[in-house]
């Protein structure tokens, strides 16, 4: 597997984006930092712990909603994680073997790949509550809200996931929302530009489309640019 990655921070500061290449997978987190926590226990310390543990912990075989939750669990019991008042991280798994690739997602992280057809794998539960709640966070991790890593396990069991044939797939794509808003919000590629372009073209591009609305009339969003990290694998 040819695995090629790009990461960058946010103009400002240092990325809370993790990419961890194993030799039979590779994890993509966007982590998030709590409102109420030390600035030691951000949300890159927590991404940084989530990829340490699920490289410990990647098996063959197991499903990766067990292997996520096991992580988060282990997490959450070596450093006191509280629900709810904890750092978080997305998650994107991908991982293969001679037959098949496997992948998960859970929030906005998603998988791509590309065969015969693009098929994308996301999970779209918090963009889409984001216009009908003024308060996203008390939907998070919760029956009919939105799911993401953080210090319940449940919330594994509530990621996406599919595999597909290893040998009708010519590419896979994961990458966190700094770099899939380029995609899905600017319109500046499609999905199978990014199974072909240089990946560090790619950030730079969303970076100076940003900057070019710097005042978020075109593209109407919370903070002008967001941390950007996208690996991409080809058999």
């Amino acid at each position: 597997m040819k695995i090629e990655t790009a990461e960058q921070g946010a103009p400002g500061r240092v990325t809370e984006d993790r990419i961890r290449v194993l030799p039979n997978a590779v994890v993509v987190l966007d982590g998030v930092t709590s409102r109420t926590r030390p600035p030691d226990r951000n949300g890159g310390w927590y991404a940084t712990k989530l990829a340490d543990e699920l490289a410990r912990l990647i098996t063959a075989t197991d499903p990766l909603t067990d292997l996520l939750a096991q992580a988060i669990a282990n997490l959450a019991a070596e450093h006191d994680l509280v629900p709810g008042d904890a750092p978080s991280s997305t998650a994107a798994i991908v991982r293969w073997n001679d037959e098949t690739i496997d992948a998960l997602v859970l929030c906005d992280t998603p998988v791509v790949a590309f065969g015969q057809t693009t098929q994308v794998l996301n999970d779209t539960r918090l963009e889409d509550l984001r216009p009908v709640s003024p308060d996203i966070l008390a939907h998070k991790n919760k029956p009919g809200g939105w799911w993401v890593a953080e210090a319940e396990p449940l919330a594994a069991h509530q990621a996406r996931t599919t595999s597909w044939p290893r040998s009708e797939i010519r590419s896979v794509i994961a990458l966190t929302d700094g770099v899939s808003c380029g995609v899905s919000d600017y319109g500046l590629f499609s999905w199978e530009d990014l199974a072909e372009k240089p990946l560090g073209e790619v950030l730079d591009r969303i970076r100076e489309a940003e900057l070019g609305d710097s005042e978020h009339k075109r593209w109407p969003r919370y903070k002008t640019h967001d941390d950007q990290a996208i690996a991409r694998l080809t058999p």
